[in-house]
């Protein structure tokens, strides 16, 4: 691989790269996590041997990162005619191969159907349609484990242009005037940051990438590590410039070896080319990248937790009476982003800031990626313009709510932020605005729940993953979550207190205003927009003893219904503890003392039937009564 002397080179490497990839079909594959799970190995498999056998050699197959829609994976897009085609299977490829790549024609079993209209353009399908793809653009076009297809796409213009257009400063001050904020969850303004580490007065600075992405249902910076990772050494390549660093860090989770894979490729492919090492492209400018895998502790995605692991201390926050501009990693001035954060930094420099808040609002700019998931239709990656609103997320993009449910919620910012209700549905997803709704922008992660979801519990599910997950460095947070924990099991159990909300409340200030790190002083944030917008529920749960939305296990019951009841025996079959009697072709009956509400029976009862109900313990003792 011959390493690239100049600006020049670069270019003229792009042309060539670009000028090829124009030549014959492309079958764009994506194996990203989620599609490999789904069987992507096996299709591409199928799709080279059934190439080889119709010696079709002018169609490239690519193995690409996630394409965002990934619970129709794998997916499966044929360009330049940009059919797209979800959740392929080795067997259809023959057809696939057959009609399209050869003929031209649709396939129309696996492209998207919604209301009898067919979507067969990849942009076309509502999901893509209403979003604003530009992080996540490249993913369907470029093979991440091949440097030439990043350039080819345009990849290192953006260096070239800093190293030799720009002066750091130059570099900062464009940063500025795009309005970036970091898309770790803090929101804090780029420039800013790097603007105070290039200042600081000790020569020897670090630049940092935070790839710990911990939050529950969160994997935008895995896609982008898997599917794009030059992006991101690109943007971490030109803030080091711009600080004036000479070494840099991925900091990257042990959970996500496909990204970590990725990544090590990817630098030592930079390196090959001369975009790494000294006198990059020729310039005076020299800068080396390390990898450190993080062992998996959420603590750890915490800046100062962060930097400790890679010193090779246990991930814990310190205090931070002095800013990790001016004394961070091995104490010196360090700058720390996130994964998306530094990939949109490519974006802004050969794009111009202009280009960049064009998109979102004026105090949020840009594009968000978030994951979709929970109880929605369409779940998967989604990259909107900052500003867009939760209505357009959920209903335009997501499709909507599963099986006819009603929207109830959204809980946005990880495990720390809050749980939106329906009647903000229409409010903008920006830093500030979700912020005032007792939440938080967060990584990305965005969780739908529907009127099945009881909101006391969702709290008590988030404030225990915080507690196993605080290192238990600090009194408030260590002592604050348990005891916030506690309360809540106590309360989705039945047996709350009617003081239990005003000591929930009394805690949550402690943790605010006490705790040493993020993760302590955010912990309240799920109990405290629930109180706020649920608070009917904690009340039920307290006063009542029961769950409205028949979630909470010890306040409910399944119940047989005798006169829907056909005897046919599945749910007495498959009663993991006997807990059901009766004889064929008679109605059967729970035994509540033996049953562990496990909801096997309501699963097997066939829904021609719906003889098995769930419900609140008083309306099924009242039931029994009945019988």
């Amino acid at each position: 691989m011959n390493k690239l002397a100049s600006a020049q080179d670069l270019e003229n490497l792009r042309q060539r790269v670009a000028e090829g990839n124009k030549a014959g079909v492309t079958l764009s594959l994506c194996c990203g996590t989620g599609c490999g799970a789904n069987g992507s190995k096996k299709v591409f498999d199928a799709l080279s041997a059934e190439l080889a056998k119709r010696g079709l050699r002018n169609v490239t197959v690519k193995r690409t990162g996630c394409h965002g829609f990934c619970e129709r994976g794998p997916i499966l897009i044929v360009f330049p005619s940009e059919i797209c085609y979800l959740s392929v299977t080795p067997e259809r490829i023959p057809e696939i191969v057959s009609k399209t790549v050869e003929n031209g024609l649709v396939v129309e079993d696996l492209v998207w159907r919604d209301g009898g209209k067919l979507f067969a353009r990849h942009s076309e399908i509502p999901f893509y349609a209403h979003q604003k793809r530009r992080l996540l653009a490249n993913n369907t076009v470029l093979d991440p484990t091949d440097i030439n297809d990043y350039i080819g796409c345009g990849g290192y213009a953006a260096l070239a242009r800093a190293l030799f257009s720009l002066t750091p400063q130059q570099v900062i001050e464009e940063i500025r005037k795009a309005g970036l904020r970091g898309r770790g969850g803090g929101g804090f303004p780029t420039a800013t940051k790097w603007e105070a580490t290039r200042s600081a007065a000790d020569p020897v600075k670090y630049v940092v990438v935070n790839g710990d992405e911990g939050d529950p249902g969160a994997y935008m910076d895995r896609s982008l590590l898997e599917g794009n990772p030059h992006s991101v050494l690109e943007g971490l390549l030109i803030g080091a410039y711009a600080v004036g660093a000479a070494q840099g860090y991925f900091y990257i989770r042990q959970e996500y070896p496909l990204a970590l894979e990725n990544a090590r490729r990817a630098i030592a492919q930079a390196e090959e080319k001369g975009l790494l090492g000294d006198n990059i492209l020729g310039s005076p400018f020299s800068f080396r990248v390390g990898i450190h895998q993080g062992a998996g502790a959420f603590v750890s995605g915490e800046s100062s937790a962060l930097l400790s692991a890679i010193e090779g201390h246990v991930g814990e926050p310190r205090l931070k009476y002095v800013r990790m501009s001016e004394s961070g990693l091995r104490g010196k001035p360090t700058t720390l982003n996130n994964v998306e954060t530094w990939a949109n930094v490519p974006l802004i420099v050969a794009k111009g800031a202009d280009w960049f808040s064009s998109a979102g609002t004026a105090a949020s700019t840009g594009t968000k990626i978030f994951s979709l998931v929970g109880k929605v239709r369409n779940t998967g990656l989604v990259e909107v313009p900052m500003g867009a609103t939760l209505r357009q997320i959920v209903f335009d993009i997501g499709g909507g709510m599963q099986n006819g449910k009603t929207f109830k919620a959204v809980q946005t910012g990880g495990p720390s932020g809050g749980c939106i209700p329906a009647q903000h549905l229409d409010a903008k997803v920006d830093f500030d605005t979700l912020a005032g709704l007792g939440s938080m922008m967060g990584s990305g992660g965005m969780i739908v729940m529907d009127d099945d979801s009881c909101m006391v519990d969702v709290a008590r599910y988030f404030v225990d993953f915080l507690k196993e997950e605080s290192c238990g460095k600090c009194l408030p947070c260590r002592e604050g979550i348990s005891e916030m924990s506690s309360i809540l099991n106590r309360i989705v159990k039945g047996q709350g207190k009617p003081d239990d909300l005003d000591f929930l409340e009394d805690i949550a200030v402690l943790l605010s205003e006490a705790s040493l790190c993020g993760l302590g002083s955010s912990a309240a944030n799920p109990v405290m927009s629930t109180l706020r917008y649920f608070r009917k529920e904690y009340e039920e749960h307290i006063f009542q003893k029961r769950c409205s939305a028949l979630a909470c296990k010890s306040l409910i019951a399944f119940h047989i219904a005798a006169a829907k009841c056909t005897g046919c025996g599945l749910c007495r079959k498959q009663c993991p503890v006997c807990a059901i009697g009766g004889v064929a072709k008679s109605a059967h009956r729970i035994d509540q003392a033996l049953c562990i509400k496990c909801g096997v029976c309501l699963e097997v009862c066939p829904s021609k039937f719906g003889a098995v109900t769930k419900m609140s313990p008083a309306s099924s003792l009242a039931n029994l009564q009945k019988q």
